[in-house]
């Protein structure tokens, strides 16, 4: 055990570090979850990542908030062109993350794993995860047209979609709320009106359009003659510029002025004989299986993304609260010297890492075609990531700021932008509520939860080491109590199982990050000797089990767990049995 603990007392801000270089638990999970063969190759692209995001894209992403996109609906002619423009800094980010991220590392052929990916995304989103979401669709897009687009259009859109230059590229986006609809895909009342061959003509509204200007639009619409509901509903490809060269009638109305992601324009759209390219049968029987199923696969990857920009936040607000707190003085101490300033980074570092391990474990089961087990877990997994992560980011941006005092509150300091942020997350991609009901979804027609329970009973069987036996005891009650709250809604009707869904979600998600925290704990006291994992992972055990007095004791040996914790130092085994007495 020779790591030496983070010296949080020798950075001024987060800004200026390697933040790759600068997290201990993401070079953890690296190591847990990237083949032996591509770890060290993987190094130096983190390291060079890590640089490139907490230096030049996080000093940019403090110009882009306050220089957000605007809107200029006519040319100096008086012509319309409803164009977007965007602040320089804003347009190098978009060059860096394009040439520079996992699309420049796949167009110079090399394949990224998809932890890799969300280890990329993670640093991204500590900067700005407006700009992730303005840059993170275009593979969802691109994998769409690669697999379901006619050759004609495969040979037109792809080649941009997958430049390696950003001076080429077209990225994509995703257009599917409209005004009356919202998360009821059902009502959706576009309308598609067939040419020739798979092309058609849309004519209708979307109300959050999101990284609006986008070269690449994939949407929902449904084919004129097509039943209502979800089986009318067929799946196209909206390009900006018409096979003839003109500009496609996409008219963007209004760029909305939003609480936060401030970065990427989100906008209220009307499509006005838009030309679109079908990527699903119009026929009425077939729509719903391969148009909303399609459309689905591309939002469970955004759903993913959402998480890991929270998470990103999450690990933004503990390094600004943490630095901060070992420079402030108060009371005449160091803000981190004091008990209650401790047991809050203390709990801000547990929720970040038990947060990672929920959504590094559901890149891990990215993409895997043709393996069963592999997709239930991440049927299941994704939709209790960004119910996790969403909620916890915003939670954390809070705590966070309140570490800074008024500092956090004013403009100057970053907290007030990682707050307005976090608050997003809870929405983009479904709310809370959309994202539980797709638990229980997941549980009723696919069993997916024989997947999980499956993986988290592996996980408890490897966790035998002695120190482990308090906090193994603790997570193996949780998986119990998941194992009988399911089988006990499988049986209930309908309305019953909505009316607990978040219940159920949240039970799932503790349980999930408990045995996983299990896990991590195990290889590292296997592989390091050292029972720092063990600790994180006990402090999150024991927040869910009720504690005598509320956990009120005279008891000061969890404080020593400060150094462990928040400054990532290695732990005898027998220091954490001490506090397991």
């Amino acid at each position: 055990m020779t790591k030496r603990p983070v010296d949080y007392g020798q950075w001024q801000s987060a800004i200026g570090l390697n933040w790759y270089l600068a997290d201990p638990n993401l070079q953890f999970l690296m190591d847990l979850y990237l083949p032996p063969e591509r770890r060290q190759w993987a190094e130096g692209h983190l390291v060079r990542w890590g640089e490139l995001c907490g230096g030049p894209i996080a000093r940019r992403a403090e110009v882009i908030d306050k220089n957000p996109p605007r809107l200029e609906q006519y040319d100096p002619w008086g012509r319309e062109v409803y164009q977007v423009v965007h602040h320089p800094e804003a347009i190098a980010i978009k060059r860096d993350v394009w040439e520079e991220g996992p699309h420049g590392l796949r167009a110079r052929g090399e394949e990224v794993p998809p932890v890799l990916g969300g280890a990329f995304t993670y640093l991204l989103s500590q900067a700005d995860t407006g700009m992730v979401c303005a840059t993170g669709m275009t593979g969802g897009v691109a994998d769409l047209v690669e697999r379901y687009a006619s050759p004609e259009v495969k040979a037109r859109v792809l080649p941009h979609l997958l430049s390696p230059t950003f001076e080429d590229s077209w990225d994509g986006a995703m257009f599917m709320t409209e005004i009356e609809g919202g998360s009821d895909l059902a009502r959706t009342a576009t309308v598609a009106r067939h040419l020739e061959g798979d092309r058609w003509l849309l004519n209708g509204s979307k109300w959050f359009c999101s990284n609006v200007d986008a070269k690449a639009i994939v949407t929902l619409a449904r084919p004129e003659g097509a039943p209502e509901g979800l089986r009318g509903l067929a799946l196209f490809l909206v390009p900006a510029i018409r096979h003839d060269g003109t500009r496609n009638g996409i008219v963007i109305k209004r760029i909305k002025e939003k609480l936060g992601t401030r970065s990427v324009p989100t906008a209220e759209v009307d499509f006005v004989d838009a030309e679109a390219y079908i990527l699903s049968s119009p026929r009425a029987e077939s729509s719903e299986a391969k148009g909303l199923n399609r459309m689905m696969a591309m939002v469970n990857g955004s759903r993913l993304g959402v998480a890991c920009m929270a998470l990103g936040i999450m690990r933004r607000s503990f390094l600004e609260a943490a630095i901060y707190a070992h420079h402030r003085r108060a009371f005449g101490r160091y803000l981190y010297e004091l008990p209650m300033v401790r047991e809050t980074l203390m709990e801000m570092a547990v929720e970040l890492e038990a947060t990672a391990a929920l959504v590094f474990e559901t890149y891990h089961h990215t993409g895997r075609r043709g393996d069963e087990h592999a997709r239930r877990l991440y049927r299941i997994l994704v939709p209790l990531s960004k119910f996790r992560a969403a909620r916890r980011g915003l939670e954390m941006a809070v705590r966070g700021l309140e570490v800074m005092g008024g500092n956090g509150y004013i403009e100057n300091f970053p907290m007030a932008r990682q707050v307005r942020d976090a608050q997003c997350h809870t929405i983009w991609e479904g709310t809370e509520n959309i994202v539980c009901l797709d638990v229980v979804r997941a549980i009723v027609k696919e069993a997916a939860h024989d997947a999980l329970i499956s993986r988290l009973e592996g996980a408890l069987e490897g966790a035998h080491h002695p120190v482990l036996a308090p906090t193994r005891q603790l997570a193996a009650s949780l998986l119990g109590q998941a194992r009988e709250a399911i089988a006990l809604l499988l049986k209930a009707s309908d309305e019953v199982r909505q009316f607990h869904a978040r219940r159920l979600a949240s039970l799932l998600a503790d349980a999930t990050q408990a045995c996983l925290l299990l896990e991590e704990a195990s290889r590292e006291l296997a592989r390091e000797g050292s029972a720092r994992k063990a600790a994180v992972a006990h402090l999150f055990c024991q927040r869910l089990v009720p504690q005598p007095l509320y956990g009120i004791s005279t008891d000061q040996r969890l404080l020593g767990l400060y150094d462990a914790v928040v400054r990532y130092a290695p732990l005898e085994a027998g220091a954490l049995a001490l506090t397991n007495a």
